[in-house]
Parts: C-alpha cells; structure tokens; sequence
C-alpha cells in the first residue's frame, strides 16, 4: 500500500517496477513542495511572478526519431509498423535493467496520476521521474485522483523518465543516447537522455490511442469547449496551428486544449492540464493564456526571463518552442468534470505553408475522413528538434507520431460517430494568406475567430458557397464581419499564376500522399480528393 504524501526511503521496491533506490522516494508530492525542491535542487527558477521557469537543454521540442514501440506477439500484428519503429523485447529489456541500475542511488518523484476524465475509460498512470520540475509538470497536465483513492492506487501504465541517462544504441536498439521505449504488453514506458517534458504526456496519449478504439472510442489530438446550449466543438490539428487559442474562447467552456476520447457518453479530456505555447504570447490577444504564466504552479519551459525574472514572450533565442504548463482550473472558464456531450462541430486546423487553403471550407463526411487521414499542416518551428522554420508536412489523423495502429481504424471510427451524431465538419487554415510562407502573412487571428464564432452558431448555414476548384470543398462566399477577399485565395495573391502553380503543387502532394491509404477506404472517400473534378473538366 502506497499512502499519499509519502517519503520513503526503500531497500527494495516499492511499486516502481524494477526501480529501487539509495536515495528518497516522494510520493504525490504537492505543488509547494515540488516548486521548493526544484528551485533548492537547482533544477529551475522562480519568475517574478511565481510561476516556476525550467530550461531544457539541447531537446527544447520531441524527439520523434528516438521512440520506439516493442514489437512482440501481442502488438506484431496490431501496430501501424509503418509509422512505428520496432524495438525487440530483449533490447528493452537490457534499457529497463540498465535504467534502474542508474536509478539505483538517485531521489525519486512519484506523481499517482490518471488519463482520461470518463471513469471508464481512465487510463491509472504512474509517473517515476528524477526531476522534482517534471513531477509538478506532469501533475499539473494529468488528471488527479481523489486523495483517498491514492492508498490502493494500483497503475495500469508506468512510465520511468530519467533525462541523465544515456542509452547506448548498440546495447539498446535505439538511434541516439536518446529513447523514449513504448512496451504496450508491460504497460511500462521508458525515457531517457531528454528533458523535454511534453514526452511524459504524449506517451500516455500514445497508450491510451492503442487501448481505445478496440472499445469503439476514438482518440483524438485535439481540443474541445462547449457552449451554452452544450454545443461540443472539437478542433484537431498538430501543435502550434491553433487548437489551445481558438478553444480558449472566453464565452465557451474549455474542456480541453490536446487530447481527448470521443466514447458512448460523448467527448472526454484525457488530461487535467494544458500545455500551451507561449512564444509572442501577449495579454492583449489571449488574457486567459497570458494569465495563467503569472500563477504560482505554472511551469514555463525555456522562456527567457529579464534581468528582474520577467518572462520576455517575444524572445525566441533558447526556442520558438517555449511553453507553459498549467492546471485547467487556472483558465477561468475551463470545465469542471473535463467532458461534455457528443460533437456539433468538428474543426480541423491547418497551417498551410503554401497559402492555398481558404480560411474555412465546410466538408462532407467523406471529405473530413480523407483530410482527417491526409492529416496537412506545416510543422511549426520549434515543435520538433530540427524544425527551424515551417515546412510543409501530411501527418496523418493530425498526430501520426502518436498513433499505433493503422490509421484507417481511426479514421473509419471517426467517420462512423460524424455519420451516426450528425456533425458538421469544417477546415479551417491558419496558416498564410496572400503568398507562399516568406512572400504572404499569417491567417489574421480576428478573421478566424469570426469564421469560428459564425461556424459555431450556425450562422455559415444561412450563407451562400462556392465549391472550391482545386479540392472540391464548400467555401463561404461572403460572410459577416469578414473581409471578402480573404475567403478566395487565390484573389489575395498578386501573383496569380504564382497561386495555380503553388495550388496544382499542393495538389500533387496531397494525391501522392493518399496513395498508401486508398486500398482501405471506399470510393466515396477517393472521390473527395482534391484535384478529381478539375481533372475531369
């Protein structure tokens, strides 16, 4: 039994699967004393305003080449392999051995934890860190059990993260002194040689995508508010192109901000926290955002503090990847309980580097199944390491980095529940208008929030729309509040021909990139690919 609060100091384990430890083991440690052992431990800073500010060295963003999934009888045939490097049982075996020796005279942070609002479908989680930071970090972002629930508190998934250690590709099977290991058979997750903190959730995110669906729930990158007639609107895209700004809507209910299920009694967060981006964050465009970075159990990761530790937003030297981490009570109108009814709307996001894409297009069923499989953004600076500057890229679902399994079980899902609810679909751009990136300017945030609001109150019903001649897609012709122009592309481009060429580009990506999903969807999806009609004409 393992009581809350507790410090230990144990000969030999105490639930922390093959860990044992010299040294102390806090257990659910609260967010006053973590901020206290932190800044004593030399692990991070306190800003002047009390929020706690942590740099994480070389890896300010994912390490998306450096994750594994183990591959044995139990996922050989159930993993998207394509997608998924391959690690050998032997090899994560030898990483889980060598981790806990390193383990073996070092403090360590037990945060009891849970994945998932819907009772369920949550996902006990046990997070085993060596950094006081990481544990309040991940406290802020799962959800927190009742403290009474936490002396039986038995975990279905365990992750050990140890950023000083260093795996040895050839001992380990891995690419670099890097690794985040993924055994679904165990139930246990294994990172080493990163002190990016976002690995810890995004690898519940990954379990919790492998375990869903075989319930008929579908897991989703992305983020979710209510309004007051319990109007659920789901908004997917990858990071940076919108999801935590667009449903941080000050007259909606925020449910969530990355990642959620969408089962038998509607939409569910599968975290108790946001992880927002913070570059260029201002007060003036996102109050409730901006608030959150003047909070004592706020963590910000590799902001840049001035000489009186006053977050400066605007300096991207050490990243454009800089974030806060926080609660979801500290935004003012976030949900209660995390969940709310089935969809009305889903929007998918999309930061198109090429300035094609209208700011909104209203899709059929089968066309929110091919975009949701085609997956098109730009990857934004800073969100990967490597990624200096956008770059076009088809991630498919909007999160293929944490999908196991095919997409097409995804994507069928998703398309039954938008067929059975009845849900309207949407595209909509925020990335550049006016020009490829470097010659045009981003999507105006004012003009995408007015298409949002009209997209959530049913007002783009009652407009008139013209079906766009490159992707087939409804796009408003003219709608309140917005200036025309912006809804036709092609007419903000000085260039004309300069737009045909870089829309019949985008195009071309967008079939070539389809190739590998057409023997799994019907021909009612293949229909929906951009390109067929002006084709046929």
């Amino acid at each position: 039994m393992i009581e809350d609060l507790g410090v230990r100091n144990p000969s030999a384990e105490i639930g922390l699967r093959g860990l044992s430890t010299t040294g102390l083991v806090r257990y659910n440690t609260g967010e006053a004393e973590l901020i206290e052992l932190a800044v004593a431990r030399g692990e991070a800073t306190l800003t002047a305003h009390g929020a706690l500010r942590a740099l994480t060295g070389q890896h300010t963003g994912r390490s998306a080449k450096d994750k594994f999934v183990v591959r044995d009888a139990s996922t050989e045939s159930h993993i998207w392999w394509d997608n998924n490097k391959p690690l050998s049982p032997e090899a994560f075996d030898a990483l889980h051995a060598d981790m806990a020796a390193h383990a073996s005279d070092r403090d360590l942070f037990v945060q009891d934890l849970v994945g998932g609002a819907d009772a369920t479908h949550a996902l006990k989680s046990r997070i085993v860190t060596e950094y006081a930071w990481h544990a309040l970090f991940i406290r802020n972002l799962l959800i927190r059990p009742e403290r009474g629930a936490l002396g039986d508190f038995m975990p279905e998934l365990t992750i050990i993260n140890l950023p000083s250690f260093k795996a040895d590709p050839a001992r380990h099977g891995c690419r670099s002194e890097t690794v985040i290991a993924v055994n679904l058979d165990k139930g246990l997750v294994l990172i080493g040689g990163t002190s990016y903190a976002g690995e810890m959730k995004k690898s519940v995110f990954t379990v919790l995508n492998y375990l869903l669906p075989v319930k008929d729930v579908m897991p989703m990158h992305c983020s979710a508010n209510v309004g007051p007639k319990d109007d659920t609107a789901v908004f997917f895209g990858l990071s940076g192109t919108g999801k935590t700004t667009l449903s941080a809507d000050p007259k909606r209910t925020l449910v969530g901000d990355d990642e959620h299920g969408w089962g038998e009694h509607g939409v569910f967060n599968f975290e108790g926290g946001c992880y927002a981006k913070t570059i260029r964050l201002s007060r003036e465009a996102e109050p409730e955002i901006f608030g959150t970075t003047e909070r004592f159990g706020t963590v910000l990761e590799n902001v840049v503090l001035d000489e009186h530790r006053v977050p400066d937003f605007n300096d991207g030297s050490l990243t454009e990847n800089t974030r806060c981490a926080y609660p979801l009570h500290f935004i003012p109108n976030a949900s209660d309980s995390g969940r709310s009814g089935h969809p009305r709307n889903i929007i998918m996001l999309t930061a198109d580097a090429f300035g094609v894409m209208p700011p909104i297009a209203k899709l059929t069923p089968e066309q929110a199944m091919y975009h949701f499989l085609s997956g098109y953004t730009a990857k934004v600076a800073g969100t990967e390491k490597g990624v200096s500057e956008p770059e076009a890229t088809f991630s498919t679902c909007f999160g293929a980095p944490f999908m196991p399994r095919h997409p097409s079980e995804y994507g069928n899902l998703l398309r039954r529940l938008i067929s059975d609810h009845k849900v309207n679909c949407w595209l909509v751009n925020t990335g550049w208008t006016g020009g490829a990136y470097g010659e045009g300017q981003r999507m105006p945030i004012k003009a995408t929030r007015a298409l949002l609001s009209a997209a959530l109150d049913g007002s783009l019903e009652r407009v008139d729309y013209r079906i766009d001649a490159n992707f087939g897609f409804a796009v408003p012709v003219a709608v309140d509040g917005v200036e025309g122009g912006i809804l036709d592309p092609r007419s903000t481009w000085s260039d004309k021909t300069g737009y045909d060429a870089s829309a019949n580009r985008l195009v071309n990506m967008f079939i070539a990139n389809f190739a590998k999903f057409e023997a799994h969807v019907d021909g009612s999806v293949l229909d929906a690919a951009p390109g067929l009609k002006a084709a046929a004409e």
